[in-house]
């Protein structure tokens, strides 16, 4: 005697207990709403990071936070500028530009024999303007 299909509540047709089919879509559904989950965690964790930031470093992309966050760490840790590229400004020499990528520079000002951590402007803002002045 042959196997006839059964037709589900969902109205698919198979031969099993249960409708294979709507059971992988909803446990796509389901991975989705897990993944969107994480997403939105991992969002707060990132944004939770900045509370932590001597200067706000908010409106900058990733990559560019990462190098700046580097750069920020190794002064705390009195490294000198200079290892990083930076220049102090010939108009005023207690400014220095230090080069984060090749379109953002990290502002800072040096008192005494530390150097402090002012801002990270774009490329075009920080020849628009004269730091510091």
């Amino acid at each position: 005697m042959p196997r006839r299909k059964k037709i589900f509540p969902c109205g698919h047709k198979g031969y099993g207990q249960v409708c294979h089919r709507c059971a992988q879509d909803q446990e796509a559904q389901e991975q989705a709403v897990r993944s969107l989950a994480e997403k939105r965690q991992q969002k707060m964790e990132w944004e939770a990071t900045f509370d932590n930031d001597p200067i706000d470093l908010r409106e900058l992309p990733d990559y560019v936070v990462h190098k700046a966050r580097n750069i920020i760490e190794g002064l705390s840790e009195r490294r000198n500028y200079r290892e990083f590229g930076g220049k102090r400004l010939r108009h005023n020499r207690c400014i220095i530009s230090i080069p984060v990528t090749r379109n953002y520079r990290m502002i800072c000002r040096e008192e005494g024999n530390i150097t402090i951590p002012e801002s990270v402007l774009s490329h075009e803002d920080y020849n628009v303007c004269k730091p510091g002045s």
